[in-house]
């Protein structure tokens, strides 16, 4: 079982430098070239460094920082195609621009407006062959989601939108066949005119919507029951059966214990996942990220509100591990686990001088 691991790592990190090229790795130091010979997985995660700068950074899975790409401000989520090697980086809402970045060094990085009356939520993902780009935007004066639909082989030129069918979309991700988007709805209404303020938490309406890819058409929508009407539905990601991990933020009273993750397949209900008490108090009321990984059958929960990481069993739900991680952030799947970061440095380990964002990608990911 070792071996296959190793031979796996080995095929991985051999696919990232296929992928990166000569190019790439000719111009970085010895230091960054020895760890990228080294590592088993390559990772990227926003970051701002201590004179207020940001940027993104590719990382080896022991947190060595390979390389860094600066960014006009703060990013948040990313979309990685294995396909093309293309990354992108997705501001912060309500951010106006993300940025493409060809990890192969053959192409300059493009930098993707946001359409008039829309702005980027932070998140998206690409198509499985990686020609096209979909992000999770808000149309602010209608107050409705929308996905955009951006054209990787030209320039990242914007050639439509999709409706969420729901408000405050967060994450979003595509089916392994590519069939299906999923859109998390977190039910939060908000505009630009007023930052980041949530504007109607008195009638949130939080749901998860399967949308044809091809056509923009609903499949399904999942609404929350009336008495979850306050639990946002913020981050996703997909397991190896293919269903829907959710991770949830309450908006609700402090003292009240709503469940904060679930899954569910096509065709099925939403399914909660009942935590122990102390761990949905130890998660304080909010999950600011989820990773499967689908190797191991693990799905792994962080939250920077009360600095926990929360490791479930994704066959049963079962809580396998639980402890403080000061400052959790960002969390993807490694060749054991996971890799967690901090927002005071820390990835794997090891300690920058760099305030890491909320997400990690995986670029070489143990899935």
């Amino acid at each position: 079982m070792r071996a296959a691991g190793i031979r796996s790592a080995a095929v991985e990190r051999r696919a990232f430098l296929r992928m990166a090229g000569a190019a790439f790795v000719a111009t970085l130091g010895a230091r960054q070239a020895f760890a990228l010979s080294r590592t088993d997985a390559v990772f990227a995660s926003g970051y701002m460094d201590r004179d207020g700068n940001f940027g993104i950074a590719v990382l080896a899975e022991d947190g060595t920082v390979i390389d860094r790409t600066a960014l006009p401000a703060r990013s948040h989520g990313m979309a990685f195609s294995p396909a093309t090697g293309h990354l992108v980086a997705f501001a912060r809402r309500p951010g106006t621009f993300a940025l493409a970045i060809d990890r192969s060094g053959r192409a300059e990085p493009v930098t993707i407006a946001a359409a008039e009356d829309r702005h980027f939520f932070g998140h998206g993902c690409f198509s499985p062959d990686g020609k096209l780009l979909y992000a999770s935007e808000n149309h602010f004066d209608a107050g409705r989601g929308v996905i955009g639909l951006y054209d990787a082989r030209d320039g990242y030129r914007r050639i439509g939108e999709y409706p969420t069918y729901g408000i405050g979309t967060h994450d979003l991700s595509v089916s392994d066949d590519g069939r299906l988007l999923i859109a998390a709805n977190g039910g939060i209404e908000t505009h630009p005119d007023f930052g980041r303020t949530k504007l109607n938490l008195d009638r949130m309406e939080p749901s998860l919507a399967l949308i044809d890819a091809a056509t923009g058409a609903l499949v399904e929508r999942h609404a929350l029951p009336e008495k979850l009407r306050r639990l946002s539905t913020r981050h996703i990601d997909l397991d190896a059966r293919g269903r829907i991990w959710f991770a949830c933020q309450y908006e609700g009273p402090r003292n009240d214990l709503p469940p904060l993750v679930g899954h569910f397949g096509r065709g099925e209900g939403l399914t909660f996942v009942p935590l122990p008490e102390e761990t949905t108090i130890g998660l304080a009321n909010y999950v600011g990220a989820i990773a499967v990984n689908r190797r191991e059958g693990l799905v792994g929960l962080t939250s920077p509100n009360s600095g926990r990481f929360v490791v479930l069993d994704a066959g049963t739900g079962r809580v396998l591990r639980d402890e403080a991680v000061s400052d959790a952030a960002g969390i993807a799947a490694a060749r054991q686990g996971f890799a967690v970061s901090s927002y005071d440095g820390r990835f794997a380990g090891r300690r920058e001088d760099v305030a890491w964002d909320q997400h990690i990608a995986g670029l070489a990911p143990h899935r």
